[in-house]
């Protein structure tokens, strides 16, 4: 029991003062949470840099060659090699990009002299637009039929949506990309563009039809790894006791699905679509390759080809940051949807 003084805190039976709450103490786990994440940050930074370096300089072949070209007198590439500076140790060409990269230089390409975050802003827009869309796509075409799928396991469109899904995910993203180009791009069926792209500011209509067919290469298989496993958390969640008890309050299904079961079992979706966000930031260059489009990945695999280090450090860098800033704001919405992560925290 507590008691309350005229002119004093609330008393507990024990007579001392019931702890007032502290300014700002629902952000701390947040505030924790990013701080954590930021030293993640730089850790992981400095290591994939520093790696890709290491890597990229046991590739075969020489910088220097390629820049000079095939028919290059030793004594050019040697000056090719002065002059960007590759006769130095690796340490010390790492140390000085570092400097550089905190400074806001990202250096410039070896190949054409384009400054490296110039290159990054051409690319990097296309490809994160794809990559978004085709998510969204994917998550409006999982969660309804994982969310039915779990309310009535076995049915027909449990089963129908599991024998499609299986399907797609067996499938090449190659191979669903050129059935889309025959169906929508070939022959006398051209409705959609089969390659190319074309800028939002542009023609916002031509960027959309650019972008389908892309889009949904990506997202097919996406969408039935999504459903499945929102699918298996959501019938374990079904189960459990506090479904049980809301079921006899006599609360709809629909209730029961989307503000009950739906949330608690969303975490393992949430963490898969943000790895894969990252993932296909760096790693679309099959899609990219098959439809013409001038994205992230094709700049990674063109840099690695041409030697070019100074393009392949900065897109390296770009996906290691938006990895790590991805999972720390899927922390963030841990946070903002499970209390006892932010106890725990």
């Amino acid at each position: 029991m507590t008691l309350t003084t005229p002119a004093g805190p609330a008393l507990t039976p024990a007579g001392g003062a019931s702890p007032a709450p502290k300014p700002g103490g629902r952000h701390r786990p947040a505030l924790r949470r990013i701080r954590k994440r930021l030293v993640h940050l730089l850790i992981v930074l400095l290591a994939v840099t520093f790696l890709s370096f290491v890597v990229v300089d046991l590739l075969p072949g020489d910088a220097a060659v390629v820049v000079a070209g095939d028919n290059a007198t030793p004594e050019q590439v040697q000056q090719v090699r002065e002059d960007l500076q590759l006769d130095r140790p690796l340490l010390v060409r790492y140390v000085d990009w570092l400097g550089g990269v905190v400074t806001g230089d990202l250096g410039s390409s070896f190949r054409t002299g384009q400054p490296v975050a110039e290159a990054l802003a051409q690319r990097i827009p296309v490809t994160f637009e794809i990559t978004i869309v085709a998510q969204l796509l994917a998550l409006l075409i999982a969660i309804p039929l994982a969310v039915y799928s779990a309310y009535r396991p076995g049915r027909l469109v449990d089963r129908a949506s599991m024998t499609i899904g299986f399907g797609a995910a067996a499938m090449p993203t190659f191979v669903f990309g050129m059935v889309l180009i025959v169906l929508f791009a070939g022959g006398v069926s051209s409705i959609l563009p089969a390659t190319g792209y074309v800028g939002f500011f542009e023609d916002p209509l031509g960027n959309l039809r650019s972008i389908i067919l892309p889009c949904l290469t990506l997202m097919i298989a996406e969408a039935a790894v999504y459903r499945q496993l929102l699918r298996s958390d959501m019938i374990s969640t079904l189960q459990e006791d506090f479904i049980l008890m809301a079921r006899s309050k006599g609360l709809s299904a629909r209730t029961i699905l989307l503000r009950h079961a739906l949330r608690p079992s969303s975490f393992s979706l949430i963490t898969l679509s943000g790895v894969n966000i990252g993932r296909l930031l760096g790693g679309t260059v099959i899609v990219e390759t098959l439809f013409a489009i001038p994205g992230l990945g094709q700049l990674i695999v063109q840099a690695v080809f041409n030697r070019d280090y100074m393009i392949l450090q900065g897109a390296l860098l770009f996906v290691a940051v938006a990895y790590v800033v991805i999972n720390m704001l899927i922390d963030l919405l841990y946070l903002a949807l499970d209390p006892r992560v932010r106890r725990d925290a």
